[in-house]
């Protein structure tokens, strides 16, 4: 029976709700908490440091933080593109994005490690996570590199960051390491997958190479789902391995090339009055932008195929048009409308998520036709109950999510 984690992929320090979560995670039991550097812009681990200073020294040692290096976003980001020769030639980067770059060399490996222990306020690190290597796989595959070639050159560049995790072991920094790929979780037929088979050669030849009795290689993290059943093959390597697998997205689910929230939603009771509000507001020639955003809003909220295409669209659509048009606006106006749009979309989203709940019920009917419980519910027993899967990873953003996991725990 595995046994739930706090993922903190969308925890922030600057939100109390998250550091309250967190609180109530630690306080009703939970063990280990899953985070990353680049995780809200270093947030996440400072939420972590935060949360955690609330408790007594025997509790903080009884608490696993696993955290993950890897990519290289954010204000991380704009300070290497401030000194080209940081791109051109250090930490052997590839490019994914405009937004994206990503390295697993040790030398990057160290500095990220000193960064994260600082934001965690803490000496070591349980578990230290190369994060998603195969994004080099990704780059050579569009650069037109060979397949035999481009994982000869994987192999190589894991080599070299396993030896500098097993100096950080060395060195007391981190107790293991470990990989968390999305790649572990594909079919082995595609051009992305990440072969794991001589991950643990790889590990002892650089325990070797430092001097290391043994190498201290525990764990992986993969996606595995209801739906997605792919890295089971991963996991069922993993343990008789004697390695830990953690599964991460159990209820964000990708399944013939679309996304799904796996969970139900209830329909908002305030929404149409909060939307008949803001229109009567914005009736007239100043604001006529806001009302035909809002009336074009409530007309498509049946259209959006999950709930992560809404958030999405908010940030890149909404949020840019609505500051836009405050910019004319007299700054007491602004602030009344600015209170009357944050409760409108706050119900909005409700909406949208109720119609996705009832299109992934229908579009998933096989996979839950025996669940007479919420999908949520029904995909974490699922994992529960699944063979090699030994922790949880679940993103809970506010103190109910908590109970409600740990519901379904008990």
């Amino acid at each position: 029976m595995s046994t739930f984690a706090f993922g903190t992929y969308r925890i922030s320090d600057s939100n109390p709700q998250h550091i309250q979560a967190l609180k109530e995670a630690i306080r009703y039991g939970i063990k280990i908490i899953d985070t990353s550097s680049n995780y809200m812009d270093g947030g996440a681990e400072r939420a972590v440091a935060i949360a955690l200073a609330e408790f007594d020294h025997d509790v903080q040692e009884e608490i696993e933080i696993i955290s993950k290096y890897g990519y290289i976003q954010g204000a991380l980001l704009r300070e290497y593109l401030q000194d080209s020769s940081i791109i051109e030639n250090s930490y052997e980067m590839v490019k994914y994005s405009q937004e994206c770059y990503h390295s697993i060399s040790s030398s990057f490996m160290r500095e990220q490690l000193t960064l994260s222990l600082k934001r965690l306020k803490r000496d070591s690190i349980e578990c230290y996570l190369i994060h998603n290597p195969e994004y080099y796989l990704l780059d050579a595959i569009n650069r037109s590199v060979g397949k035999d070639e481009r994982l000869d050159g994987m192999y190589a560049r894991l080599q070299e960051a396993f030896v500098g995790l097993e100096k950080e072991i060395e060195s007391g920094r981190i107790n293991s390491y470990g990989i968390s790929s999305n790649s572990f979780a594909l079919p082995e037929s595609s051009e992305e997958f990440l072969p794991y088979e001589d991950l643990l050669t790889l590990a002892q030849n650089a325990a070797m190479l430092v001097g290391n009795k043994k190498h201290s290689f525990t764990t992986i993290e993969l996606p595995v789902n209801i739906l997605e059943r792919d890295g089971l093959k991963c996991a069922a390597w993993a343990k008789k391995n004697g390695l830990r697998v953690l599964a991460n997205r159990p209820l964000n689910a990708k399944y013939n090339n679309k996304m799904y929230r796996l969970a139900d939603y209830e329909e908002s009771r305030e929404y149409y009055h909060h939307f008949n509000e803001l229109l009567e507001l914005c009736d007239n020639e100043e604001l006529k932008t806001l009302y035909n955003l809002v009336e074009q809003l409530d007309a498509t909220m049946y259209k959006f195929d999950w709930i992560g295409d809404y958030d999405i669209f908010l940030y890149t659509q909404i949020v840019p048009l609505i500051r836009k048009t405050l910019e004319n606006i007299d700054i007491n106006e602004s602030e009344e409308l600015i209170g009357f749009l944050d409760t409108y979309l706050i119900e909005y989203k409700k909406m949208v998520a109720y119609e996705c709940s009832k299109r992934t019920r229908t579009e998933l009917e096989d996979f839950f036709k025996e669940c007479f419980v919420s999908m949520q519910e029904c995909a974490m027993r699922f994992l529960m109950q699944t063979k090699n899967v030994d922790v949880i990873l679940v993103g809970m953003r506010k103190p109910s999510y908590v109970h409600q996991i740990l519901a379904v725990g008990e």
